[in-house]
């Protein structure tokens, strides 16, 4: 059964182009669909996503510092809510941070989730009518900006225990990325799908099979093995990686695939099964050394953890750190996966960089 991850509209093109302008100056179409030279250079292999809460600015200069490896920065800004609204975060479209980005020679691929859950995103997506009008709606906001394309993060409508309404996710989530790339090629766009790891009973709302096919790239949320409504363990393990992996890469091109690795950890009250508490690897670290818990690496997942006391309970702590990226690195070299995430800009080890770059 899926599990939730961590953390992690004409109502219409009128609610889409007010968010705009709260956040400046709508892009002119040519400036949209020019790509700024150097944009896709090199050999840059990662990509990352960038939090519209906490400190923006840390993140977007985090990504700058950077910029020779990261090939997409995916800032999380957009919310879909129906089949024709599309809201923006705070903070959604500013030009400054695109620009910047453009400048340093990185790609700008805005994310947008979903919150309507199953069977409400299923009876969208197998509406002809309103699947288009939301298709409609998911290029508006690529052209409100020089954007080099959208990622769809939909995770919501895959999370359920209902055999029924997953199989009705998934046919209709392939009619809607076909749809979708099919009219984000025609612009010069990229079309990017954000997924669950399909393991052990998990991601089966997502055909990898189709997606493949018609997406530029499949992003595999390579985190929340163990996640905040269930018990402590790793966020991610070696062997949890060697599964996924295996899987997709009989099922998506490779060169499409991303593993995205997890700059965070969650806070268990140790034998309280859920309600963990979130935390970036700079918290985890600083709690760590606030509390002196002894840093403990367990070799068998490739991460670290930590145990302390709070009001006389005692706490357990899973995250990820760089030395847990490098463990795990070999499983993508294994299955000849070259692409890389990380959620998110901000939160993680800053050796996580050195850790790819050794790669």
């Amino acid at each position: 059964m899926d599990q939730p991850p961590g953390p992690r509209s004409r109502t219409g093109l009128s609610v889409l182009l007010a968010v705009a302008v709260l956040a400046g100056p709508l892009a002119p179409a040519a400036e949209a669909a020019k790509a700024p030279e150097g944009r896709q250079g090199g050999g840059r292999t990662a990509s990352a996503w960038l939090p519209y809460w906490g400190d923006i600015d840390a993140a977007y200069r985090d990504a700058l510092r950077h910029a020779s490896q990261l090939r997409t920065v995916s800032p999380f800004w957009y919310q879909s809510s129906s089949d024709t609204t599309i809201t923006g975060h705070p903070g959604a479209g500013r030009r400054d941070i695109i620009d910047g980005l453009h400048e340093a020679g990185i790609e700008v691929v805005p994310t947008v989730t979903e919150t309507l859950g199953a069977e409400e995103m299923g009876d969208l997506m197998h509406d002809p009518d309103r699947r288009r009008a939301h298709v409609d709606r998911l290029l508006d906001v690529v052209e409100s900006r020089a954007y080099d394309g959208i990622d769809l993060d939909y995770e919501s409508m895959a999370v359920t225990g209902d055999k029924e309404a997953r199989e009705r996710v998934r046919t209709g989530y392939n009619a809607l990325v076909r749809q979708l790339c099919t009219r984000l090629h025609r612009l010069g766009k990229q079309c990017v799908v954000t997924v669950l790891a399909r393991v052990r009973g998990s991601g089966t709302a997502f055909d990898y099979e189709w997606l493949g096919r018609y997406a530029d790239r499949v992003r595999i949320m390579g985190y929340d093995l163990h996640w905040s409504g269930g018990e402590a363990g790793p966020l991610s393990s070696r062997d949890w990686y060697d599964e996924f992996l295996r899987y997709a890469t009989d099922t998506v091109p490779r060169h499409k695939i991303e593993v995205a690795f997890p700059g965070y950890g969650w806070d268990w009250v140790t034998g309280v099964k859920g309600h963990a508490a979130h935390l970036t690897w700079k918290e985890a670290d600083a709690l760590r050394e606030r509390a002196d818990a002894e840093y403990l690496f367990d070799r068998q997942s490739g991460t670290p953890y930590f145990r302390y006391y709070k009001d006389g309970e005692e706490h357990e702590v899973w995250y990820q750190d760089a030395r847990g990226v490098r463990a795990q690195l070999p499983l993508l070299r294994k299955y000849g996966v070259r692409g890389t995430g990380l959620w998110a800009l901000g939160f993680e080890d800053p050796e996580f960089w050195s850790a790819l770059r050794r790669e």
